[in-house]
């Protein structure tokens, strides 16, 4: 299946941190696990990326999952045509990144997961809970179900070297399981309503409830400060940045001034 689209980067998305099952093959090719299913990509050119998926099964999955319906292209020349030096050099670098639409309750427990960690070694981690919770395919682990994770002891998740987040996984996979989190609701509800629902899960602070509403919910409102956006909002904005600026579309932008931020640094 091959995909037409300038907003479209392959390269990009994987190194933008916002999923951590999209793994690199090779320069230019990537292997991806999501909704249960593998899929591998090649960027052909700046333009153009081929799906190893047939047309339905493009339709029924990854057409959505790469928000390939929402006009990243209006955004990116709406940053590089205003008065932000940094976020148009910014949106004119990461063009390519479009924010996921990704299984909310994998990433609920990714993000867990990812707390104080790199991203080589969340990676990690996540393919050993897949190993462990998983169902076994052709070649991959599929993510685990809540109920799988629900009836995980802490003794055997901290085999798989989660430090103290064994018990945060339990919890938030039983507070889904029993209904107390439903993460469907949360899609519907405001940013603001979602967020706030989710730091009632143990081990859900700020920075890690606007990952979740970001990236599994797919609120494009949430604008999560990690230690690259910390250093973008000090160290260009001197801590004065507004977000409300861009009120409906935050999420993207702090894709940009994350991946660009990388770039700067050198990472």
């Amino acid at each position: 299946m091959i995909i037409k689209n300038k907003n479209l980067n392959i390269i990009q998305i994987a190194d933008s941190g916002q999923c951590f099952r999209m793994n690199r093959i090779d320069e230019k090719k990537y292997g991806l696990v999501a909704y249960d299913n593998y899929i591998e990509l090649y960027q052909i050119d700046r333009e153009t990326v081929e799906i190893t998926c047939s047309e339905e099964e493009y339709h029924q999955i990854w057409k959505e999952y790469f928000d390939l319906d929402y006009d990243y292209n209006s955004i990116v020349l709406h940053l590089t045509n205003g008065n932000d030096a940094f976020l148009k050099k910014a949106a004119e670098y990461g063009e390519g990144i479009r924010i996921l639409r990704q299984e909310p309750f994998e990433i609920l427990i990714s993000f867990i997961i990812s707390q104080n960690k790199n991203i080589p070694s969340i990676k990690c981690c996540i393919e050993r809970v897949c190993e462990k919770y998983g169902e076994g395919k052709a070649g991959y682990f599929t993510f685990p179900k809540p109920e799988k994770l629900a009836a995980a002891t802490k003794e055997d998740l901290r085999k798989l070297k989660l430090g103290y987040r064994d018990e945060y996984i339990i919890k938030a996979a039983q507070a889904i399981t029993n209904g107390e989190i439903n993460l469907a609701n949360l899609m519907k509800c405001s940013y603001e309503d979602a967020a706030k629902e989710l730091k009632n899960i143990r081990g859900v602070g700020d920075k890690v409830a606007n990952c979740i509403s970001l990236y599994g919910l797919h609120h494009i409102d949430a604008f999560p400060v990690d230690v690259w956006i910390a250093k973008v909002l000090k160290e260009i904005y001197d801590n004065r940045f507004d977000v409300d600026m861009y009120k409906g579309y935050a999420g993207i932008v702090q894709q940009y001034m994350f991946y660009y931020m990388r770039y700067l640094k050198k990472v």
